[in-house]
């Protein structure tokens, strides 16, 4: 059973939180010894902001650069260089133990492509995998995929492009391929693919090649990581204005 949280359009900051707030409910049940089930799958709309993975070393004048266009922009340990999420791309972080698929970071992240593959099948569009991560159509990425992994717990995951203006990724080489191109399920297919039309297409994808069940996190579950956030990022707060 994987439970689904839709937090809707969110700055980036705040979902990484609540990703990290639900992966250490994971890892204090694995160094407790407890078999809780804390699979969580969050579903998010960014405002605009260009992220970077662990390898990326981005200059301070480029970084400057970026953030004059009106995004934000954050370092991140996930796999992969820089990307763009903004309005109208969907992004799923699976906060999953591994351990209960199967304990392989490679048959994770090419089982979040095989999402990508089969609902761009489902809306008549050949997209297949290349040498780089992610869901390509020829040479456009239309899905990218960057992980991070503690103790076969997953953070991070995959964005669809829906119906991302595409133009915030003229700015930068997505993912350091300096020869590819970005697209959309907009764009493929000549239809508006908003996030509320191919929502419930990637959960039944992903339901399908992850082989389990979904359902709705409760409200109090919810409440309860929120108040978790808070009050961490409170006592961070505290303790920088006593530094």
């Amino acid at each position: 059973m994987v439970k689904i949280w839709r937090l809707g359009l969110m700055s980036y900051d705040t979902a990484l939180n609540i990703q990290l707030a639900i992966a250490r409910k994971h890892l204090d049940s694995i160094k407790n010894g407890l078999d809780f089930n804390h699979d969580t799958l969050l579903l998010v709309e960014h405002k605009p902001v260009y992220t970077v993975g662990i390898r990326d070393k981005t200059p301070n004048n480029e970084i400057l650069r970026l953030k004059s266009l009106g995004a934000d922009f954050k370092k991140t340990n996930r796999g992969g260089l820089v990307t763009f999420h903004g309005p109208g791309q969907l992004v799923a972080y699976p906060i999953i133990n591994l351990k209960y698929y199967k304990p392989s970071v490679k048959w994770y992240v090419n089982s979040l492509e095989e999402i990508g593959i089969r609902l761009c099948g489902d809306l008549g569009i050949q997209a297949s995998r290349s040498p780089h991560t992610g869901v390509w159509v020829a040479d456009n990425k239309i899905a990218a995929i960057g992980v991070h992994t503690s103790r076969y717990v997953t953070t991070h995951g995959i964005a669809i492009n829906c119906d991302i203006d595409l133009s915030w990724f003229k700015h930068i080489d997505p993912c350091g391929i300096v020869d590819k191109g970005v697209t959309s399920l907009t764009k493929e297919t000549g239809d508006l693919c908003t996030i509320d039309k191919i929502t419930p297409l990637f959960l039944s994808k992903f339901q399908d090649v992850f082989e389990c069940e979904i359902e709705d996190l409760d409200l109090k579950s919810q409440k309860d990581i929120l108040s978790y956030v808070y009050n961490k990022l409170m006592k961070e707060l505290m303790v920088q204005n006593t530094a």
